[in-house]
This record gives structure tokens, C-alpha cells and sequence, in this order.
């Protein structure tokens, strides 16, 4: 699929100075580790490809929802880390607009990399301030924007959006592989399509699992969304979390669903678990127990799906051609409650010939922990979680909808 904007190919960059936006925000462990740097090492192509260029490449990110200038979120420690990823000096500079900013870069020589400070430590970021736009590109001096932090374009915001405004702009080389690999298996994918949707809310997934009704061959329904499901289907699920407001929404579904398959192939397109894996609390301390979906208990909380449920979704995978997936099938944080997860993961990585394209946030940093490297084992692990889900849905993406068209 051909991407609709232009790109830093599309630039004469050779030795200018460019401002770009990445995602750095990573996930940190309680004394402040990086626990993941896939989003970092995404980055790295996009920033070797100006480097090689002579350019001096100035880095813009946030970190986490400070409540000010909070140092837990400083991006200091990303610096650092990135510093070893590209093997050679990447200058912190303490600020993201100003006279530091300024003199910083002004001092820097070509073919060095800076990255400013956290931009939501200023509120005028999520606000999309023109004027804090306007004083990135001023204290920067920058010739060229570059959209390379695709798990923010769904946002806009002033490093997303307010600063084309003020600079030609165009995307990295990570937002062009994003887009073009999601928006591909979602329009052209290989047939059979299987969606496998989880997490924990039908509301945050609707509109997606709606897109991959007339698209997908199966859809699999999983994580604590599926007790939704099963209490929209009058089944009974003792203490699990579920979202009772969702009938007329998942009426919609079943008749769209009905309207494409008929009505008697509806739960074999639509598919929910038989099995569900349950306890009495949430904790390390509990095993789980298998427990029919016609007979969960009044205490149980459903956290994961059953045995039977997993060799289903399993067998259904193996047989797909493209599998999209987004959001864990169970409390993947316990790991008794990440077996679901893992079997899909598992069978995925023992059927290379199927398109994997894993959605971005916990299920990313699930698939990654599981693979124990740098997702090797799919075809595309996304960096973008509401992003990613966005242009599922078929909306517009802010941050790159702002950006030159090819």
C-alpha cells in the first residue's frame, strides 16, 4: 500500500537542522528502569537516516502524565539509553523551548543528536498551543519536521499537530511502516482474516470489532471484555468485571453480524469463550480453576479463557493467513492468567507464513515479554496502542493527517 504523505525521502535534508517527534514513552519499573525500549529502538532508523544525511537531529517526546515538572518523568534516562542503542553521544538538554534549547542546539555539531525535555511539562503541548509550536521551531532554528511518533498521531496536540503549521512536514520512517502495515491488513489482508480482540472494555473496542465484521473471517473474543459478552447473552459472571450498559451496543453488533453470516453461524464468527479461567480475588496467591461459562460461581472473577476456549482459539489461528491482534486474553500481568495470551502468542510464532500484526500498549508489551526479544516472532508488533486502534477503526489520525501530502 502506498503511503499518502511525503516522507524524509521526499526531503533535501543533507546537512539541515530537523526537529522530530518520537515516542519515548516507554514503561518504567517503580525505581525508574526502563522495562521496555521497543519504542525506543523504533526510532533508531529514522534517526540513523538524518544522522547519515549530516543532519543534526533535535528529539521531541513525552513521558508518562506528569503533574508538573515531576523528575520521575524527566527523559534523561532515555537519553542515556539511547545513547548506548545508537552507540554515540545523544546531548539531554533540560528544557524544551528557550534560551537552553537554543544554545544547545546552536552549539551542537552536524550529525549530532539532542533530546529535549519531557514537552508535557508544559500544558501548552496537550492544549495544541500555536505559540508553544511556534517557540519549539524558534529556539530549535529548525528547517524540517519530521512525524516519526506514531503512538502520539492520534492525538493533537502541539508536537503533533500546531507545529506543521509552522514547518514543511513530513514522516519518519516508523509512521510510513505503521500506517502502511496496519492500513494493509485491514483493507488487503490475506484470507483467512481472524481478529483477536481483548482487554477490558467493549466500548474502548467497538468501533474496531465493527470495522472487522464485514472484513474478517472470524473474530475472537477474549479478556474481560468477553464477560460482557456473556452477560449480554444472559449467562452469569459471579464477580468479573463486565460493562452492563453495552446492550444496545452489542444489539447493533449481533444484527450486523446476523446480516452478514445468517443467523445460525453467528457464534461461529462471533466467537466467545466456552471456558473461562476464574478466581476469588485478584493475586498471586490464587490458581486458576476452570470453570464452564454455563456454571461460574457467585465469587468467582473471571481473568483468563479456559482450557477449551484456548485449544479452540488456537486451532482457528492456525489456520489464518492474516491475524490481527489487539488486547491480552486474560490478566496477562499474573502469569496464571496469561495463558490464553501465551498460547496465541505461541501459535502465531510456530506459523510464520501467517501476517501477525500485534496492536500496540499491553498487548506490544506483552507479545515482546513473551518473545523475549524484539518481536521477531511476528510479522509487526505496533508502537502505537490508541493509534494503532484509531486507524483500525478507519479515523483520521491527526498527526499525520497534518503532514504534506505526496
Amino acid at each position: 500500500m502506498t503511503f499518502f504523505k511525503k516522507t524524509i525521502r521526499d526531503l533535501p535534508l543533507q546537512g539541515e537542522t530537523v526537529v522530530v517527534r518520537v515516542d519515548y514513552n516507554v514503561p518504567l519499573t517503580d525505581d525508574g528502569e526502563i522495562s521496555d525500549d521497543l519504542r525506543i529502538k523504533a526510532s533508531l532508523p529514522t534517526i540513523k537516516y538524518l544522522l547519515a544525511r549530516g543532519c543534526k537531529v533535535v528529539l521531541l517526546s513525552h513521558l508518562g502524565r506528569p503533574d508538573g515538572k515531576e523528575k520521575k518523568y524527566s527523559l534523561e534516562p532515555i537519553a542515556a539509553r539511547l545513547s548506548t542503542l545508537l552507540a554515540k553521544e545523544v546531548v539531554f538538554v533540560d528544557d524544551t523551548v528557550g534560551d537552553t534549547v537554543y544554545q544547545a542546539v546552536r552549539r551542537a555539531p552536524k550529525k549530532s543528536v539532542l533530546l529535549l525535555e519531557n514537552l508535557r511539562y508544559y500544558p501548552e503541548e496537550e492544549a495544541d498551543s500555536h505559540a508553544f509550536a511556534k517557540a519549539i521551531v524558534k529556539s530549535t532554528r529548525a528547517k524540517y519536521f519530521v512525524q516519526d511518533g506514531f503512538g502520539a498521531v492520534h492525538r493533537a496536540h502541539a508536537s503533533t499537530h500546531a507545529i506543521t503549521l509552522f514547518l514543511p512536514s513530513v514522516a519518519g520512517l516508523l509512521v510510513e511502516r505503521e500506517y502502511t502495515t496496519i492500513s494493509h491488513a485491514m483493507h488487503t489482508p490475506k484470507h483467512p482474516l481472524v481478529a483477536v480482540m481483548g482487554g477490558a472494555k467493549v466500548s474502548d473496542k467497538i468501533a474496531v470489532i465493527e470495522k472487522f465484521v464485514p472484513k474478517a473471517d472470524t473474530i475472537l473474543i477474549g479478556g474481560a471484555m468477553a464477560n460482557t459478552f456473556l452477560a449480554y447473552r444472559g449467562l452469569k459472571v459471579g464477580s468479573s468485571k463486565y460493562e452492563p450498559d453495552q446492550a444496545e451496543v452489542l444489539d447493533r453488533l449481533y444484527a450486523v453480524v446476523a446480516e452478514k453470516v445468517g443467523q445460525s453461524h453467528v457464534d461461529d464468527f462471533l466467537v466467545l469463550p466456552s471456558d473461562v479461567a476464574v478466581a476469588s480475588s485478584i493475586d498471586t496467591h490464587h490458581t486458576r480453576s476452570n470453570r464452564s461459562v454455563q456454571h461460574i460461581h457467585d465469587s468467582d472473577i473471571a481473568l483468563d479463557i479456559g482450557n477449551e476456549s484456548i485449544e479452540r482459539y488456537s486451532a482457528i489461528i492456525a489456520h489464518a493467513r492474516t491475524v490481527v491482534w489487539n488486547g491480552t486474553l486474560g490478566y496477562a500481568e499474573l502469569p496464571e492468567f496469561a495463558h490464553g495470551s501465551a498460547r496465541v502468542a505461541l501459535t502465531l510464532a510456530t506459523h510464520p507464513q501467517t501476517v501477525s500484526i500485534i496492536g500496540g500498549g499491553d498487548t506490544a508489551d506483552f507479545a515482546l515479554k513473551w518473545d523475549g526479544g524484539e518481536g521477531a516472532s511476528f510479522t509487526h508488533v505496533s508502537t502505537g496502542g490508541g493509534a494503532s486502534l484509531d486507524l483500525m477503526a478507519g479515523k483520521t489520525l491527526p498527526g499525520v493527517e497534518s503532514l504534506l501530502d505526496a
